[in-house]
């Protein structure tokens, strides 16, 4: 992954605290107020990320594993081929890490908000990605061994002692040898179809005691003040990826169900924290402002990332049937409207942890 740990732009990102109390049920996101004097940031429509390094040695894995599927000049993962239909190549694998920074900004350089104990032994990054989340919890924990779970083997192989990765399909029957303290999840949405069943493994997976958390985004985009319209080209996008991916038996907006999925699948004192991405710099805060920033950054670099697969495969294998010219006709206005600071659009985003009781 090389130089994990950078933090541009900006330079905003602090050390990580990872020990934390819990904040009150239903931590609600205050409203956000645009800038009435907006700067000018400087946007471009050129897609940017962080850089990483790939993976360098992974001749240990299966060939089924390690096979990609080329398409319309992006890579996907063949393992379990459609169950995840994003990209796996080194421009997503930048734009995961430029995100991860952005939730660091967005939580107040939290790496989780569940208050589990200081010195966790055993901890699940369930769905794990470039694994950058797995090495900082670990770094900052030695005493705790990490393991991180993914369908694509994009993680670093130079890692610290105390983290180990596995490409596997979280959505199978789960055969760890013993429970964890903490299971981590986020960004899933979109990624499972079970979901129900997929928090009742993780529960079945903890110790008594343990916490769970999971942290995701909410589609489509929300505006408070009616500034982003339906004949926008953001809006438009944004809803019709919602559709895309419901037609292919994925929701993108699982995270307004996880309390209730949480607390059924047996789990107490289950906690919601909602936060906003606004789409730039338009809000008047500052930290929203410079989240805006980065959400602009990372929105704009993932257009591609999240369109090309579920705009133009056919609709036999879960896509929209759009021709790729159409497609990018289409995000070339969305980048546009993603400039307009006159548009107050923003992400939700929400995590909600749960504790499961000591019998």
């Amino acid at each position: 992954m090389g130089d994990t740990h950078r933090s541009e732009p900006g330079d905003a990102r602090a050390e990580a605290n990872t020990t934390s109390s819990p904040p009150p049920q239903d931590a609600d996101a205050a409203p956000l107020v645009a800038d009435d004097n907006p700067p000018d940031e400087g946007f471009d429509d050129e897609d940017q990320g962080l850089g990483r390094d790939q993976v360098s040695d992974t001749a240990s894995l299966a060939s089924s594993i390690l096979a990609y599927r080329q398409e319309n000049g992006r890579t996907y993962h063949a393992y379990k081929d459609g169950a995840y239909v994003l990209p796996n190549d080194e421009s997503e694998n930048q734009r995961l890490d430029l995100q991860h920074n952005l939730l660091l900004m967005t939580f107040d350089d939290k790496l989780h908000m569940a208050p589990i104990p200081k010195e966790p032994k055993r901890v699940l990054d369930a769905g794990c990605g470039t694994g950058i989340w797995s090495i900082e919890f670990a770094d900052e924990h030695p005493e705790c061994h990490v393991t991180g779970i993914d369908l694509s083997p994009i993680q670093p192989a130079f890692v610290p002692p105390n983290v180990t990765f596995y490409v596997d399909d979280l959505e199978d029957d789960w055969n760890f040898s013993a429970p964890f303290d903490f299971i981590f999840s986020r960004f899933m949405t979109g990624s499972i179809r079970n979901w129900p069943r997929y928090l009742k493994q993780c529960y079945d997976n903890l110790v008594p005691g343990g916490y769970a958390e999971f942290m995701d985004i909410i589609y489509p985009f929300h505006c408070d003040d009616g500034t982003l319209r339906p004949d926008h080209a953001m809006h438009k996008w944004s809803n019709l990826l919602q559709d895309g991916f419901a037609a292919n038996g994925h929701s993108m907006r699982t995270a307004l169900e996880y309390r209730e999925w949480l607390a059924d699948a047996g789990f107490a004192d289950v906690t919601v924290v909602k936060e906003k991405w606004p789409s730039n710099g338009w809000p008047r805060d500052p930290k929203y402002k410079q989240v805006g920033l980065w959400t602009y950054e990372n929105g704009v670099a993932a257009l591609q990332a999240l369109s090309l697969a579920i705009f133009t495969r056919p609709r036999a294998e879960g896509g929209l049937g759009w021709r790729t010219e159409e497609l990018e006709v289409l995000l070339a206005q969305v980048r546009r409207d993603f400039r307009d600071k006159s548009i107050h659009a923003y992400w939700p985003i929400w995590t909600v942890y749960g504790r499961k009781p000591e019998r």
